[in-house]
């Protein structure tokens, strides 16, 4: 009678153990799905917001999109060291996997403080650049990349001008004639046509100013950072 539950003892433990470990297998796989998109979101944010980077004094913008990248890249690792360390179970394996999840949760944390700090830096940073950069730099010699990120700023946030449209009224391109009577760049209209920028009314350009805009962007940029990590260390 002892012999045949001891067995089936042994034999309940083993299917326990088993579900287990594909449960942790599944977690694992999850985990670096969620990492692979962390790092998805890095690239695109350099690729396609790297034009906006030449705007700020600052490395700030950049360096949260390569905190993305790292983060996907170690939670991506620890997801595979995850599902071997549960199929081997090697001790070495689990070490090296608990250690990269030390490293996640002290990402997590430089993430969050980065963001609030961010946050407080921001606005007066664009202040003070963003609207010298506009009124110094737009169109001007061997500054073509300053011209397309204001460009593409105003267009794709429907703004115009740092603090208000009429900022433009000080740049040094719109009072050369090569303005050709424009009052503010094309960019600032709602509808763009060739020397569109020659009429400011409200009803033909965007009234909102770029700092708000960009301000709003960056912040999320940051503010995800720590949104991500922390769910993928819950």
């Amino acid at each position: 009678m002892g012999a045949p539950a001891t067995a089936y003892d042994e034999k309940k433990e083993t299917c326990g153990t088993v579900c287990l470990k594909y449960l942790l297998f599944t977690f694992n796989f999850l985990f670096w799905l969620a990492g692979g998109v962390v790092m998805a979101v890095g690239i695109w944010t350099l690729v396609e917001k790297s034009d906006y980077i030449s705007l700020l004094s600052s490395a700030t913008y950049a360096a949260s999109a390569y905190i993305l990248i790292l983060a996907g890249a170690i939670v991506m690792v620890t997801g595979v060291l995850g599902c071997c360390a549960t199929f081997k179970e090697q001790r070495r394996l689990l070490r090296v996997y608990f250690v990269l999840l030390l490293c996640i949760f002290l990402l997590e944390i430089l993430a969050g403080v980065l963001a609030y700090i961010y946050y407080q830096q921001l606005n007066e940073e664009l202040k003070q650049n963003l609207r010298e950069t506009m009124v110094q730099k737009y169109r001007q010699p061997e500054q073509e990349h300053v011209t397309k990120a204001v460009d593409k700023l105003q267009h794709e946030f429907k703004c115009c001008g740092s603090n208000s449209s009429s900022d433009w009224g000080e740049s040094v391109w719109i009072r050369t004639s090569e303005a050709d009577g424009r009052l503010v760049p094309d960019s600032c209209c709602k509808t763009q046509t060739l020397n569109c920028g020659r009429r400011d009314h409200p009803s033909n350009i965007y009234k909102v100013e770029v700092s708000v805009r960009y301000r709003e962007q960056s912040v999320l940029l940051s503010v995800s950072v720590h949104a991500m990590l922390s769910a993928n260390s819950a």
